[in-house]
């Protein structure tokens, strides 16, 4: 960090303005805070005051930046104070409650990771969640949830399977379920279930199907949003969706889905039938297993507020 004082001690040298410096720092020393700094440091020679102007002055300029939050300061959003270090004043730059709070709403959205979803639905919250009767269990399962887990996320937590039409509010509560839980320090994965089976079938390509699965199977909270609204290819349902079923039961790792199809139905509608219209009922029978080994089911009813 540069040294202003030192950068003005050596300008005024240069300059031979000494009574330039001279006003500069009975100006300094008439700061409120550097005189109740000085008052109580009594034991400071008038020698070791003089050695430390650069500090004195860097502190008082740094100050009026702060008050006047110029765009020009030496570490924006740090408060300068004075301080002694081995009978030398020193500034060192304290970090402000309004930064500290703004550090921790960035790391709260950055342990919220979104693939393919709306980047607005990391800041959904419980307190902007309508609260209506028809949504009231959804929001209370969520909120056991949560405590439960922060009491002990080394046990095996049952998620929630989510259903309901178009526009109830799915997606958002699992948004505000993921917000709570990172405000508590634990990291979610929010992925939209049909915009991330065609990144997948695109991944063959690549040869990075593995390496992106591993990310979705093993985060520590996994939410699939909107399964059963595509169209479900045999490779899909058994090497993306069933590998990361089996892996999230077999590592006790919690799930949570939300789908426009009710639990009873999703064997026959959506995991049954093929793409190619095949029907493989021992597969779909075996997943379903999964789900319902992994979640609970809440209904969630009420009016669109996509289309008010």
């Amino acid at each position: 960090m540069e040294d202003v004082g030192s950068t003005i001690r050596q300008i005024i040298d240069k300059k031979n303005m000494n009574h330039v410096y001279e006003t500069l720092m009975d100006e300094v020393l008439k700061d409120p805070e550097v005189k109740e700094f000085l008052s109580k440091h009594e034991e400071l020679s008038k020698e070791e005051i003089m050695k430390s102007y650069a500090k004195l002055y860097e502190f008082v300029q740094e100050k009026k930046k702060y008050q006047a939050a110029a765009p020009n300061q030496l570490a924006p959003g740090y408060k300068p104070q004075l301080t002694l270090n081995h009978h030398f004043i020193d500034v060192t730059y304290q970090p402000t409650a309004e930064l500290l709070k703004e550090q921790e709403r960035l790391a709260v959205l950055n342990r919220v990771t979104l693939q393919q979803m709306p980047k607005d639905i990391k800041y959904a919250s419980f307190d902007k969640f309508e609260l209506t009767p028809q949504r009231a269990q959804a929001i209370d399962e969520a909120l056991k949830f949560v405590e439960a887990y922060q009491e002990n996320s080394q046990e095996f937590h049952k998620g929630l399977y989510l259903s309901g039409s178009f526009g109830v509010g799915k997606t958002y509560l699992l948004g505000a379920l993921a917000h709570e839980l990172a405000k508590h320090g634990f990291e979610t994965m929010l992925v939209h279930f049909p915009s991330f089976s065609l990144e997948m079938k695109r991944a063959i390509g690549k040869g990075t199907v593995s390496d992106e699965l591993d990310q979705v199977k093993k985060v520590p909270i996994l939410m699939i949003d909107d399964l059963g609204a595509d169209n479900l290819s045999s490779w899909i349902r058994d090497e993306i969706l069933g590998v990361i079923l089996q892996y999230r039961m077999q590592e006790g790792l919690p799930l949570f889905i939300s789908s426009n199809i009710p639990l009873k139905d999703l064997e026959k509608n959506y995991l049954t039938t093929n793409q190619k219209g095949e029907e493989e009922p021992l597969k779909a029978k075996r997943l379903m297993e999964r789900v319902r080994y992994l979640t609970k089911e809440v209904s969630m009813v009420g009016r669109n507020r996509r289309n008010p």
